[in-house]
C-alpha cells in the first residue's frame, strides 16, 4: 500500500475440503443469531469494524439493516467467550451458490488471543454446510487488522483478485 491507495484482496475456496480447519479453544463458543435482530448486527458490525475503520454501512438506514439482516440469503454468528462477545462472522449468499463472508472479525478485547483462525475456519465449514453452496468467498483490505489476510490463505483460501483503489 502507497500512501494514497490501498489494496482490496479477493479469496475464494471452491471445495470443502480445501479447508485447514483450526478447532475453538476452550471456553469459546459460537452461536448463530436464529432469530434475525438488526439492530444486534449494526451493534456487532460497530463492536469489531470501529477499530479497523468499518463505515460502508455508516449510512444506512434502520429500513436497509432489516431488510438485509431479516433476508433468506442472510445468516449471522456470534463468538462469546466467557460471556462477552468474542467477535462475529456474517454470511451472504443471494444468487444461492456463492457464499460471502461478508463481515468478520474480532472484538477489540479478543484480539491476540488465537481466537481468528478458529472463528474463522467455523465461518468456512458453516459457509459450506449451508445447503446449496459451491464457492465461499471474501475480501479484505490492508485497512484489516494486519493478520486477516495470512489468516484467510492460513484457512485454505486463494487470492483470485486484487484491486488498487485511491484513498479518499
Amino acid at each position: 500500500m502507497t500512501e494514497s491507495h490501498y489494496t482490496t484482496f479477493f479469496l475464494e475456496m471452491k471445495s470443502p475440503k480445501e479447508l485447514n480447519f483450526k478447532p475453538l479453544p476452550d471456553k469459546l463458543t459460537v452461536v448463530e443469531c436464529e432469530e434475525p435482530q438488526y439492530q444486534f448486527n449494526r451493534f456487532l458490525y460497530e463492536l469489531v469494524g470501529t477499530d479497523w475503520e468499518w463505515g460502508d454501512l455508516n449510512h444506512w438506514t434502520s429500513d436497509q439493516w432489516r431488510a438485509l439482516v431479516e433476508s433468506d440469503h442472510h445468516r449471522t454468528w456470534v463468538a462469546y467467550h466467557l460471556g462477552s462477545i468474542a467477535g462475529y462472522y456474517e454470511l451472504y449468499r443471494p444468487d444461492g451458490v456463492n457464499t460471502e463472508i461478508r463481515y468478520f472479525g474480532l472484538a477489540p478485547g479478543a484480539i491476540g488471543k488465537g481466537f481468528g483462525g478458529a472463528l474463522l475456519s467455523h465461518a468456512i465449514k458453516s459457509a459450506w454446510g449451508w445447503s446449496g453452496t459451491q464457492r465461499v468467498w471474501v475480501h479484505t483490505c490492508t485497512f484489516d487488522h494486519p493478520s486477516a489476510l495470512a489468516n484467510y490463505v492460513a484457512r485454505g483460501m486463494r487470492v483470485y483478485q486484487e484491486e488498487l483503489a485511491p484513498i479518499d
